[in-house]
C-alpha cells in the first residue's frame, strides 16, 4: 500500500513523522560522531531517500565511523568490505562452492558474499581495481547480483556507504565515472572545529565509551522513504532542477563559459534525479510539502560535484569541480529571475 500526501492533515502528520524519524536518528549518531552536523543531515537524508552515499576525506576524520554508526542505529543487517587491491568480485558478491552432500556425492551451492545485506559500508573503496569496483554497479543501481546463471534480489532496504582517501595516490585506483553516478552524493569530510576535538578526546580516551542504540527498522526506513517520495514537485522546480542539471554540461544552451571552458562530461539525468530527491527530504525536514528552486540550491554541490568530468584543460587548472556547480547555479539562477 502507497502512502501519499493527499490531505493537510495526512501531510502534516506524515511530514511530523518523517522529522522524528530523522531527528532520531541524528541525535543517536551524535553520540559518538562529534560535530559535522550539515554532513550527517546528508547521510540521514540519502538514507530516507534511497541512495548510496560516497565520503570522501583524509585518514582519521571519522568516516568509517560514521557509516558504521548509522548502521548500529539500524537494525538492519550490516556488512563490512575492506577493499585491498587483491579483492575480487566474488569476494564481495559470492561465488559458487562445491559442497559434500551427507549421503555422498557433491553438489554446487551459491555463498552469498557480503553485498547482499542491508547496509553494506564499502572501505576504502579505491583500493581494489577497477574490475572489483565494478562487482558494485548492478547491486548498485539494479537492487541484485548475478553469480553465474543465478540472480538474487537484494533486501530491502539496501545501502551502500563507501570511503575513500583522496590524498594517497599509490595502490590506488580511481572510481570509473559509471560507478560514480551511481552514488546519489559525494560529501566531503573536512577537520572537526577546535571546540570539536576537546568533545572527540572526551568521548574517546575515558573510561565510558558512547554507544549506540537502534533506533529505527527497515520497515520504517522503507515508510520514509515512500513519503519522501510523495512530496508535490511543481513544473518550475523541475525545470529549475533539469536547466541545472543541463547547465553542467558543455555546449548546452544553460552552460555558463566556466563548464565550457574546462569541462568535458556533466551531469547525467541521475543528477536531477538525485536534486529532485533530496529537495524533497529538505522539504519535509523544513515542514513543507512541495519542494522550492532553494530545496535545489542547497543540496546541488553533494549531488553534482562526482559527475563532473573535468577537460585536460580544467585539469591542469586545479579546478574545484565545485567551482562549477556553483558557476552553473549562478547561471541558472540568472535565468530564473
Amino acid at each position: 500500500m502507497n502512502e501519499s500526501i493527499e490531505s493537510p492533515d495526512t501531510a502534516e502528520s506524515q511530514a511530523q513523522r518523517f522529522r522524528e524519524v530523522f531527528e532520531r536518528l541524528k541525535v543517536e549518531l551524535h553520540k559518538v560522531f562529534v560535530g559535522h552536523d550539515e554532513l550527517v543531515e546528508h547521510v540521514l537524508a540519502v538514507l530516507l531517500s534511497d541512495g548510496h552515499v560516497l565520503l570522501e576525506g583524509v585518514p582519521g576524520l571519522g568516516k568509517t565511523l560514521l557509516a558504521r554508526s548509522l548502521a548500529s542505529a539500524l537494525r538492519l543487517d550490516f556488512a563490512r568490505i575492506q577493499f585491498t587491491p587483491d579483492l575480487m568480485p566474488a569476494d564481495i558478491v559470492g561465488t559458487m562452492v562445491l559442497h559434500e552432500r551427507e549421503g555422498g556425492g557433491h553438489e554446487l551451492r551459491f555463498e552469498p558474499g557480503p553485498v547482499i545485506s542491508n547496509f553494506v559500508l564499502a572501505d576504502e573503496i579505491n583500493r581494489a581495481t577497477p574490475k572489483t569496483q565494478s562487482a558494485l554497479l548492478e547491486a548498485m543501481q539494479e537492487r541484485q547480483v548475478s553469480v553465474s546463471r543465478r540472480t538474487l534480489k537484494l533486501p530491502e532496504p539496501f545501502i551502500v556507504v563507501a570511503t575513500q582517501n583522496p590524498i594517497e595516490q599509490e595502490g590506488t585506483y580511481a572510481l570509473p565515472e559509471a560507478q560514480l553516478d551511481r552514488f546519489l552524493v559525494k560529501l566531503l569530510v573536512g577537520y572537526p572545529q577546535e571546540r570539536e576535538y576537546h568533545d572527540i578526546l572526551t568521548r574517546t580516551t575515558e573510561v565510558e565509551m558512547p554507544t549506540i542504540e537502534p533506533v529505527s527498522t527497515g520497515e520504517e526506513i522503507v515508510a520514509m522513504r515512500r513519503i519522501a517520495r510523495s512530496v508535490a514537485l511543481s513544473d518550475q522546480v523541475r525545470s529549475f532542477a533539469v536547466r541545472l542539471m543541463m547547465a553542467t554540461q558543455p555546449g548546452s544552451p544553460y552552460a555558463p563559459a566556466a563548464v565550457n571552458n574546462v569541462v568535458e562530461l556533466g551531469s547525467s539525468p541521475r543528477g536531477a534525479q538525485g536534486l529532485i530527491l533530496l529537495g524533497k527530504v529538505r522539504a519535509l525536514l523544513g515542514g513543507r510539502f512541495a519542494v522550492s528552486c532553494q530545496d535545489i540550491r542547497d543540496v546541488a554541490l553533494p549531488v553534482l560535484r562526482h559527475r563532473i568530468l573535468l577537460s585536460f584543460e580544467g585539469q591542469s587548472d586545479r579546478v574545484d569541480p565545485d567551482d562549477v556547480v556553483k558557476a552553473a547555479l549562478s547561471a541558472v539562477s540568472d535565468l530564473s529571475n
